[in-house]
């Protein structure tokens, strides 16, 4: 496998893997590099390192030319954008223009974009001919890669995970709410995107384990020590505790070690 470092562009904390020279640059070194989609500006952030897949190959460490080049096409691609979001209210084309993007050499223009329906993307496209020679392509992006383009802020008050260190998405669903104990209210689990937040999986599988070894929710169990019995309403995996309800009132939170499940004679 080929020797590769890791390399991260300004859309996000994803890190490419490119091959690398034989003199290798250090970490935190701006770099120029040579992908699909052309040569482009990105930051170093690994050491060499072998790598099934990489996406490119590293060309040169980047010259002042180099990165006065690139903040000019930033500031031209920040200005086609806002003007591609005018076009399309006045065309009433349903469409969220997320970001574009040029290579170094400006011969090639990501256009990141959602939409729920099918916009006339020829009609956009035609608006932009009359401002760049690039070849245009339009890249239909979900909330999630929105949230890591544009950056955003989790419920925690720090930079929300996709956008500052999270290298890929995993499914997430709603039983991994529940093992948590965290109420089910979309605003409480949804992330900046709406969608449910990402760091639910990072527990899940330690709940999973602490929930193997207490009685489930509904299970009528009896304290041996004081003999009270009730129906198992809530379970608390991290401290190791059940709440017992009687018919409309909680009579107590007991330690899982401490009861005992009841049969359905009504003996434990």
């Amino acid at each position: 496998m080929p020797q590769c470092i890791g390399v991260k562009f300004e859309n996000g904390p994803k890190l490419h893997y490119m091959e690398a020279p034989p003199v290798l640059p250090d970490v935190g070194t701006r770099c120029v590099v040579k992908t699909r989609r052309g040569l482009e500006v990105g930051l170093v952030r690994t050491d060499a390192r072998e790598h099934p897949r990489p996406s490119g190959y590293f060309v040169r460490a980047a010259s002042p030319k180099d990165l006065e080049q690139y903040q000019s096409l930033c500031g031209r691609a920040e200005d086609l954008k806002w003007l591609l979001r005018a076009r399309a209210r006045q065309n009433g084309t349903v469409v969220k223009i997320v970001a574009l993007e040029f290579t170094l050499d400006e011969a090639f223009l990501t256009v990141s974009y959602s939409s729920e329906e099918q916009p006339q993307l020829r009609v956009l496209a035609q608006e932009l001919i009359a401002y760049t020679g690039a070849r245009i392509e339009f890249n239909n992006v979900g909330p999630r890669d929105q949230a890591r383009m544009l950056g955003t802020v989790g419920a925690c008050g720090m930079g929300s995970c996709s956008s500052t260190w999270l290298q890929g998405f995993s499914a997430v669903s709603i039983r991994m709410a529940r093992d948590q104990q965290l109420p089910l209210n979309p605003e409480k689990i949804s992330g900046p995107c709406g969608r449910l937040m990402c760091c639910l999986q990072f527990e899940h599988a330690m709940y999973k384990e602490l929930l193997r070894e207490l009685p489930k929710k509904g299970t009528q169990v009896c304290h041996t020590e004081s003999g009270t019995c009730g129906r198992i309403v809530k379970v608390h995996p991290l401290k190791g505790t059940l709440e017992l309800k009687q018919e409309d009132r909680i009579v107590g939170e007991f330690s899982a070690d401490s009861v005992t499940p009841v049969n359905q004679r009504g003996k434990a």
